[in-house]
């Protein structure tokens, strides 16, 4: 008898530090022999089919580079507002283009944080659904909550007060730009409201997905029982360096790469002050940013701006990485076993930089205190501690000999394996 083909969904919603993971846990699918299938914006196409994955375009590509062209995404307060109102608006196209594709009785549905989409048709059409969070800091707690501010984790505060700051935080700042709009959506699909939805909506699913290591993040007693967290989905690419990067490498010492992530395009004080620091300490530099407008208009000659490079052949000949601390880039650095200074700007940064200068391997400075001399004792405290570059060496082997991937998918694969053993029944049924 002929195998039925089971068809995975991927609703991947964000810039590309968000969309990436997924493609990496597609691909391990697709190895699988499942047939794959992302929803994501046009701007993604071709990474897309560089996985090897089929494309479905959700949204509009000027709209989404408008996002990250504003310099309201970068802060937490303003860009929150900004996020809640771009992914409600996705969440119907989403879930009508993903509807079309779903194969009756053979279909796992899989998103992201924020695949408002994907979930809505997993609810309405009984679809099994896979959550996925690439970062801990989606995960609440009342022990030691994940930190969202230059302020901590909260770690010595009675529980009741982080209690009652998530459901303030709710209740004041999330659902009304989040829940409200998506419960005008529900009610027309005739499907009940939801309150706190970060709180525990955001978790329902069949499977539930943590896209990182077990010793990145510990878990908590109060995260879900059902959370299996799978290991870093490491980019490894079949890009090359440039030519130019290429050449700069080989010409001198070792750079700093410097990068305020794919989502951000108007870091102009971040790139001025680090040519700065270049200067001054007559350091080799490579700016890694999409545009040529966020730099100064005159570069250091030991200075190299470059459109894009791939992290994973970039970071390894770097003598450190200097960056935003999201999740991708963070994973990313700690692979190469590069030393890193981490200056968060807002979301998960702030708990991402907390937890990669616990292990050692980074050393934290607010966008306030990214300048002058502040930030020159800061790089060569990092460029000069031998302790600090031996501990990133050490993480590097055990990230080498971990398969996050791997882990990722066969969670995917008992959920799928459910789903044709379903359908395989349903037809014994049907013959019967």
């Amino acid at each position: 008898m002929e195998a039925m083909r089971t068809r995975v969904l991927i609703s991947a919603v964000g810039s590309r530090g968000d969309v990436q993971p997924l493609l990496r846990v597609g691909e391990g699918l697709r190895g699988g022999g499942h047939e794959v299938h992302v929803f994501a914006n046009p701007a993604f196409g071709g990474a897309v089919a560089t996985a090897g994955l089929v494309f479905r375009a959700v949204g509009d590509e000027e709209e989404h580079r408008r996002g990250l062209d504003d310099e309201r995404i970068t802060k937490s307060r303003s860009g929150l507002a900004m996020v809640a109102d771009a992914v409600v608006r996705l969440a119907r196209p989403t879930l009508e283009a993903m509807r079309g594709d779903v194969l009756p009785g053979r279909t796992l549905a899989v998103g992201s944080t924020f695949a408002f989409g994907a979930r809505l048709l997993c609810e309405q059409d009984g679809l099994p659904f896979a959550a996925v969070h690439l970062a801990p800091s989606m995960f609440r707690s009342e022990h030691e909550a994940p930190r969202f501010s230059p302020l901590g984790h909260f770690r010595h505060w009675p529980r009741r007060f982080k209690r009652g700051m998530w459901n303030l935080m709710d209740r004041r700042f999330l659902d009304p730009v989040f829940a409200a709009p998506l419960n005008a959506i529900r009610a027309d699909l005739g499907l009940p409201p939801v309150a706190r939805l970060m709180h525990g909506w955001i978790h329902e699913g069949d499977v539930l997905l943590g896209l990182f290591p077990a010793w990145f993040a510990e878990r908590q007693p109060d995260w879900p029982a059902a959370l299996v967290t799978t290991g870093f989905p490491l980019a490894f690419t079949k890009e090359p360096l440039s030519p130019a990067v290429e050449h700069f490498l080989d010409e001198g010492s070792a750079p700093i790469v410097f990068t305020a992530g794919t989502a951000n395009t108007a870091s102009w004080e971040f790139f001025d002050a680090s040519a700065a620091a270049c200067a001054r300490l007559d350091c080799r530099g490579i700016f890694v940013a999409t545009t040529r407008d966020q730099m100064p208009e005159r570069l250091p000659d030991n200075v190299l701006h470059v459109t894009r490079a791939p992290f994973d052949r970039l970071f390894p000949r770097a003598a450190a990485v200097v960056h935003h601390g999201g999740i991708g880039t963070t994973a990313q650095a700690m692979a190469s076993g590069t030393p890193q200074l981490i200056r968060p700007m807002a979301y998960d940064q702030f708990d991402n930089a907390s937890r990669a200068q616990r292990l050692g391997v980074a050393i934290e400075l607010l966008p306030r205190a990214y300048r002058g001399r502040r930030l020159d004792r800061t790089l060569h405290a990092l460029l000069s501690d031998a302790s600090r570059r031996l501990r990133c060496r050490e993480l590097a082997q055990r990230l080498a000999a971990e398969e996050g991937v791997e882990v990722a998918c066969n969670a995917l694969d008992r959920a799928l394996a459910h789903v044709e053993s379903s359908s395989h029944n349903a037809r014994i049924r049907s013959l019967a």
